[in-house]
């Protein structure tokens, strides 16, 4: 089995179901230019740059060969005349995709969607997502509060994440401390087109970050990761931040919003200071430390410095020996393939033939993620603050997920979002739904793999309740 087809991929005219965030800064012409020859997508950092620089990273790309790629501006974060010229240059450059965040700018979105620029903007809520499809906006990212830098919503990825794809009609990618394959089969199997990496691409040798900022980023775990309205200056208020501990979000270097202002460092010229949202660059000097060390929770999955196309290769690897292994294999075991109670009840459509495979298998589908998504819930310690979005061990699940997915969407099954019902826990309404699909099925490879995971699931119900 493969990853599934990515809508987003058309849209972007990538390869594959990966994107680099267009981190301020941190995102340049050298890491976007080895993102897309990878086969990804990668968006430019361009947070409140001028656009002298928009447009020398733009012509640098184009002249690496590069079509695909994006801009990404923050307008909430930038003064008005500033974002008027940013927009300008983008629509004269014109920019393929232009990446938005924070606070949705319709009058932005319409100038940019108008000259024949897509639009992509993150949000942090399914409210915003709604308002970004009606915007004209043509992919979300929904963004998990495990995310590095700047946090839009507050509530965990494995919670937002599928209900944002139920609620909206346009592809939605996955952000907030993505890092491995596991990640993205398990977002993909709750309804991503495909994830955004962040801290993952900043730890490699083509970012713009500096690297001093990289060695701490290797020495890191998710605990060692913080929210923080410490950092501030340079953006609206109430705009918390994901950044590795230090003595500025314990309050050892004073009051954040004291009106004095520390200059802690030096960008050609250009001071920064003590609690600015500047992350420590190549062309930065000063007190590193003191600055704003963004990290996702990903960060304890990351333990090298290494190329980009590397990172994403070994994602793609990883996520390509999760859908290669059956996760149910029982070896010389003998496969069940009928139960001794048969549960047709539970299940919709016709119950002695095939005519209606693919409905089930779409509900089949649909219990999987439910099964899934409790799952996650069961893999968190409500006791930590900073976690990894997705417990490592639920990814064998997200990978069956994904697979009847592939199945049901082969046999033709339609797309809309089936109800699936709450009165037994997901494991066991999925057991259920097995066991009077699996009997009725006459292809002998069909049927065995999913007897196959009957009995999986069985296995892990039982040592669950050991």
């Amino acid at each position: 089995m493969t990853l599934p087809h990515s809508p987003a991929c058309d849209l972007l005219g990538s390869r594959i179901p990966l994107v680099l965030a267009g981190m301020g800064g941190v995102a340049r012409a050298e890491l976007v230019s080895a993102v897309t020859a990878s086969g990804g997508f990668g968006f430019l950092g361009m947070v409140r740059e001028p656009p002298e620089l928009i447009q020398r990273e733009v012509e640098r790309l184009r002249q690496s060969g590069h079509r695909h790629f994006g801009v990404n501006i923050i307008p909430a974060a930038t003064d008005p005349a500033l974002l008027e010229r940013q927009v300008a240059t983008c629509i004269e450059l014109a920019v393929p995709v232009v990446g938005t965040f924070w606070d949705l700018d319709g009058h932005v979105t319409r100038r940019l969607r108008d000259a024949g620029i897509m639009v992509v903007h993150q949000v942090g809520s399914v409210d915003e997502a709604i308002e970004a499809e009606r915007a004209g906006v043509e992919i979300v990212i929904a963004q998990g509060r495990e995310a590095g830098g700047h946090v839009r919503g507050v509530r965990p990825l494995r919670d937002l994440l599928p209900e944002v794809c139920a609620a909206i009609n346009i592809p939605v990618l996955a952000a907030g401390g993505m890092a491995t394959g596991g990640d993205l089969v398990t977002a993909m199997a709750l309804g991503a087109a495909g994830i955004v990496l962040g801290t993952a691409l900043m730890a490699t040798e083509e970012s713009f970050a500096h690297p001093y900022h990289k060695q701490r980023l290797l020495a890191a775990d998710a605990a060692d990761t913080v929210l923080t309205s410490s950092f501030h200056i340079n953006w609206p208020p109430n705009a918390p931040v994901r950044v590795l501990k230090s003595d500025v979000t314990s309050g050892a270097r004073g009051d954040p919003h004291a009106p004095e202002r520390t200059v802690i460092g030096d960008e050609e010229g250009r001071p920064i200071y003590l609690f600015s949202t500047d992350s420590p660059l190549r062309s930065m000097t000063g007190d590193f430390e003191s600055m704003a060390l963004y990290a996702g929770t990903g960060i304890g999955r990351i333990h090298d410095i290494g190329s980009a196309a590397a990172r994403l290769q070994t994602i793609l690897v990883q996520a390509a020996e999760l859908l290669a292994v059956d996760p149910a294999d029982t070896g010389d075991q003998d496969v069940e393939v009928s139960s001794s109670v048969c549960y047709a009840g539970e299940m919709n459509g016709a119950y002695m033939g095939e005519a209606d495979l693919a409905d089930d298998l779409w509900l089949l589908a649909a219990q999987m993620q439910a099964a899934l998504r409790a799952a996650l819930a069961q893999g968190v310690d409500p006791a930590a603050a900073s976690q990894p979005p997705f417990a490592a061990d639920a990814a064998a699940l997200a990978s069956w997920s994904l697979q009847v997915r592939q199945l049901a969407e082969g046999e033709g099954a339609a797309t809309a979002h089936p109800i699936v019902p709450g009165k037994l826990p997901p494991r066991a309404l999925l057991l259920q739904g097995l066991g009077a699909l699996v009997p009725r099925i006459t292809r002998p490879g069909l049927r065995d793999r999913l007897a196959r995971l009957r009995l999986f699931l069985a296995a892990e119900e039982r040592d669950a309740s050991a």
